[in-house]
Parts: structure tokens; C-alpha cells; sequence
């Protein structure tokens, strides 16, 4: 027995002991003393008519390790005064669990905050230690929605009660209302602070396809994406993450509005900045090729300078239909500066001008009047295309196939993949233009024409074709005339047709030859003209004839009748 519990002058024993349990109640925590400590039990001496033992587990920590000693100060529940071994009952881990509770009570009273650790995700929101297990929804997690509420497990906030119910054990905690508290604190100082061109750190809070919004402090910034980098940005997330610190600066603040625009290029030098004298006119550049069009490639030569390949810089001698023929998005592209222009920063590149321009030396390689020999690559409505060589192709108009023959289109008579020899008839080195022609292997039958053909020389020809001004005559082959419906006979012609028909023969006469335009004009009204004059001056010399006869016989008449007299 110890000392405090020796009984009063004139008090017995027995009263000693009444009083003590009257003054311990079951259900109480009281603070007392531990005397001892073994592997299975602690003592505690409370001050009671007897010291009561706990299992040694309640005062373990999660090693195995008994955390008190002989001495020191302990809070314990009285589950009873007395126990069947005339002990009283105490309860380290319950006493634990009560103040627990009512600590709980005071900061939900008071309005304080309470920390706890989150222990695992469950039907809606998530289980978390704070002495006692307590809810917290998913909406009170965070300012915004968080998608993998499992990746909290473990993590230790402050939180706020906002329901509390001890008699049903009930506990529901708000992580949000503590940061809307902090957010609406940090905002007030933010705007009060706040200025355009000012350099401020933020955390990226929300990333879209136009850009991140930057927490400031309270205030929300958008960093849109051409505001990134001076660069090529495809999309914000290629450069940032949720969560990520980063330095920014105000570029435009409106205050009554509490919209801010943010930049992060703005902080680093602009590349275009003497861009002229970084890549002179000529200069042989690298870079890779980030974006394709119709008309071209960029290239990027350094972050924030881009040039444009257009398609007709990309080869001498092909004809680039679109650039992807020629490049691919992510290759390296070595050309030449042709134009800088840093106002509206734009860079003019070429492809084609590492290599030498074939057409620089194409005059002296085919000379005018050279018989050259190629394929058939292309044949259109007005000419034929024939390869050279690797992109050098030559054209043959559809007016030099043929002196004599008429063509309506060229594939008539040609086919991709012939083998052609023709004549270089012009080069146009300037516009890369190369004329060629397969008529001019041949003389011109129409310069030797009028010697064939002279004009008032009769013809005889077959008739080709009738129309409603005339009719044309094949002369040789190659080679017809054309008599005019006036010209079919004497007398007016309404229809040629009512003359003439094709497939017949009829003999004109060659009025007009022309060999620049290749035309022959006949008339058969016209040799009808020539016949009737020529037949009248026989008729006349005739009857001349007839007439001197006549006189002569009258003379000699006359003459023989004076004889005889």
C-alpha cells in the first residue's frame, strides 16, 4: 500500500477504501502512473485501493516497442473498480479513443481545422484517419474535380469538420473549404499586387487546346499557346503538366474583371531580332521540317524561326505537286536563304539551289535545230511531252506534228512510253520552257508549193469533204485545196452539196496560193470563164479564117473573067 492511500487519524482501513471508490467512477478518465512494465502488462497506480494492469500492446507502436516506462504520466479509461481479481480495470487504448473524440468536438466547435492522413478511396470520396475514421467526400477533396482519388492514399491535410455526430460516430471532412478559405486570402494580395510586365511565379492549374491556365495566388492567368514559345507549339501539353511551378509575365491585367494574360516567350529575347544578319542572303542553313502545306514546307532553323520551302524551290527539274513527294514532317532539310524579311517574319528558303540548275547549261547541251531522241511522258490536247532526260521534258505542239496532216488531238497518233525523235526548236532557259518539233525533220512540202501549184495552172483532185462554204480537194497527200461555194459554178450556188459531193473528181483552176497560212484557193466558175474565152477566140480566129478565104476566091474570080476578055 502506498503512501496516499494510508488511512486519516481515527479512519479505518475499510473507510479509506469506500471513500476512494466513491471517488473513482467507472466510465472516467483519470491520470495515473506507471509503476512497472513487463512483456505482457504495463501498471498503472491511479491512486486507487489497488493499481490496475494493462495489456502491453495498447502502449506499442507499429514495431512492437512498449513506448512508456516506470514513471511517467499516463491518461486511462475505468472500465470497472473492480475486477474479478480484485483489480481495477483500465484502458490505455479507450481513454485514447474518448479524447480523441472530444478534441474532435472542440475543433468542430471552435471552427479549427484537424489533420489526418488518407487511408483508401471508398463509395463516393475517400476514408481518412484523424484519431477516428472520418469521410471525405469527392467533392471536398480539392478546388477542382480530382480523377484518381486513389493516388491520395497516404497523404497527410488539414481538414475541416462540417458534420459531426458523436453518438453515431458520424464525421464528414472538407478539404476544399479550407483552400477556398486560403485561395480567397492569396487572391486579395494578389490583386493588390498584381501589375502588367511584372514577372511572377504561378502553377499550372488547367491545360486546353488553347492554352494553361496559371494559378497565381488566388487569381487565375491564361497563358495562351502563341504566348508559349517563339516556337512551333502543336499543343500546350507537349511543353507543360498539371501541377508544374513556372515563372510568367503579365502581359495585360483588367482588374474590374480579374482577367490576366499571361506570356513565357515574353521573357525570352525574340529571335527575330537581327535575324538578317544571323542568315545572310545564300547562306547554306539546317533545320528540320515541322509543318506541311500545299504550297511548301517549314522548316525550323532554330526555336521561333521558321522558313518556307514553297514547292516550286524544291527542284530544278520535277514538278512538285505537293511537298510531301519531296520531304517528310521531322526530316532534316539542308537550302539556301533567298529572302529575310524580319517585319513580318518570314524566310524565304530553296531546295533546289544546293544542287546546279540544269537549265543554266541546257542552250549549250541542245543547241537549236539538235535531232534529239526521248520518250512520250505526257500527252495533252494541245502538244506531247517528251523526256529528255531526268526532269528535262520538251514539248511538241500539236501544230508541229505534221505539215500537211490535220490532228485533232495527239493521241491519235502517239502513246505514253513511245520512243520519239524530234528537233529543238526554242529554249526558254528563263521560264524552263523547252520547244520541240517532229514536222521539222521533214522539208515543208508547202515552201516548194507554188512551183507545184502554180496559179492559173488546171488541177484535177478528189473531192474530201463538202460544207456549206465550199468544198475541199485533195491536190497529193497532205496537201487540198479549197473552192468556195461561189466558185462552183456560173451561176449562184445555194448548196454546195446540190454541186458536188465527196468522192468525186472535178479539174479547177489554182487562183491563189498562199504557203504561209497553207491555203489554195481553186474556182471552178473560174476555169469555166478560161474555157469559154479560149473557145470564143478559136471561134473568132476561125471565122477571121473563113472571111480572108472568101475574098480571095471573089478577086481571083474577077481577075480570071478579065483574062479571057
Amino acid at each position: 500500500m502506498n503512501e496516499q492511500t494510508t488511512p486519516a487519524a481515527g479512519e479505518s482501513f475499510a473507510e479509506l477504501f469506500e471513500s476512494e471508490a466513491k471517488a473513482i467512477k467507472e466510465g472516467e478518465v483519470v491520470r495515473g502512473f506507471v509503476t512497472a512494465v513487463d512483456d505482457d502488462h504495463v501498471q498503472v497506480d491511479i491512486g486507487f485501493k489497488s493499481e490496475g494492469l494493462i495489456d502491453a500492446w495498447e502502449f506499442m507502436d507499429e514495431g512492437g516497442t512498449v513506448l512508456v516506462k516506470p514513471g511517467d504520466e499516463v491518461d486511462v479509461l475505468v472500465e470497472e473498480s473492480e475486477g474479478e481479481d480484485g483489480r481495477i480495470v483500465l484502458s490505455k487504448e479507450k481513454a485514447d479513443r474518448l479524447k480523441v473524440w472530444d478534441d474532435i468536438s472542440a475543433a468542430y466547435e471552435a471552427d479549427e481545422a484537424v489533420e489526418g492522413t488518407i487511408l483508401s478511396r471508398v463509395k463516393g470520396g475517400l476514408a481518412v484517419d484523424i484519431g477516428v475514421k472520418a469521410f471525405l467526400p469527392g467533392s471536398q477533396v480539392d478546388l477542382r474535380p480530382v480523377r484518381n482519388l486513389d493516388q491520395m492514399s497516404g497523404q497527410r491535410f488539414q481538414f475541416k469538420i462540417i458534420k459531426f455526430n458523436k453518438r453515431r460516430g458520424n464525421i464528414v471532412l472538407s478539404r476544399r473549404a479550407l483552400l477556398e478559405k486560403e485561395r480567397e486570402k492569396l487572391r486579395a494580395t494578389t490583386l493588390e499586387t498584381l501589375q502588367e510586365g511584372q514577372i511572377v511565379d504561378g502553377v499550372i492549374k488547367n491545360i486546353t487546346d488553347y492554352g494553361a491556365f496559371i494559378d497565381l495566388g488566388g487569381i487565375d492567368g491564361l497563358l495562351h499557346v502563341t504566348d508559349m514559345s517563339w516556337g512551333r507549339v502543336n499543343h500546350p501539353n507537349e511543353l507543360f503538366r498539371v501541377g508544374e511551378e513556372i515563372k510568367v509575365k503579365v502581359l495585360k491585367f483588367d482588374a474590374e474583371s480579374e482577367r490576366v494574360s499571361l506570356g513565357l516567350k515574353q521573357i525570352q529575347p525574340d529571335p527575330w531580332v537581327d535575324a538578317a544578319m544571323r542568315y545572310p542572303l545564300g547562306m547554306r542553313v539546317q533545320g528540320r521540317a515541322v509543318s506541311l502545306t500545299d504550297y511548301g514546307a517549314f522548316i525550323e532553323l532554330e526555336p521561333g524561326i521558321e522558313g518556307l520551302v514553297h514547292v516550286s524551290e524544291m527542284s530544278w527539274t520535277k514538278r512538285v505537286k505537293h511537298p510531301s513527294k519531296v520531304v517528310n514532317v521531322g526530316d532534316q532539310v539542308e537550302a539556301v536563304v533567298l529572302d529575310v524579311d524580319e517585319s513580318n517574319r518570314k524566310i524565304s528558303l530553296g531546295m533546289k539551289q544546293i544542287e546546279p540548275n540544269p537549265w543554266s547549261v541546257i542552250e549549250e547541251k541542245y543547241p537549236v535545230g539538235t535531232r534529239v531522241t526521248g520518250t512520250v511522258r505526257n500527252i495533252t490536247n494541245f502538244g506531247v511531252f517528251i523526256g529528255l532526260e531526268e526532269g528535262i521534258d520538251g514539248l511538241v505542239h500539236v501544230s508541229d506534228i505534221s505539215w500537211t496532216e490535220p490532228i485533232k488531238h495527239p493521241s491519235e497518233k502517239f502513246n505514253k512510253g513511245d520512243e520519239l525523235e524530234a528537233v529543238v526548236l526554242k529554249i526558254d532557259r528563263e521560264n524552263e520552257k523547252f520547244s520541240l518539233g517532229i514536222k521539222q525533220l521533214q522539208p515543208n512540202p508547202w515552201d516548194d508549193i507554188r512551183k507545184k501549184f502554180p496559179v492559173g495552172s488546171e488541177i484535177t483532185g478528189e473531192i474530201t469533204n463538202v460544207t456549206d462554204f465550199g468544198a475541199f480537194v485533195r491536190l497529193e497527200e497532205g496537201i487540198e485545196g479549197l473552192i468556195y461555194s461561189s466558185e462552183l459554178a456560173a451561176e449562184k450556188v445555194e448548196k454546195p452539196s446540190d454541186v458536188v459531193q465527196a468522192g468525186q473528181n472535178v479539174t479547177a483552176l489554182v487562183t491563189k496560193v498562199d504557203p504561209a497560212e497553207q491555203k489554195i484557193a481553186l474556182s471552178i466558175r473560174a476555169l469555166t470563164d478560161k474555157e469559154e474565152r479560149e473557145a470564143l477566140k478559136k471561134l473568132a480566129a476561125q471565122q477571121a479564117q473563113s472571111q480572108t478565104t472568101t475574098l480571095g476566091d471573089l478577086l481571083a474570080e474577077k481577075l480570071g473573067k478579065k483574062n479571057e476578055e
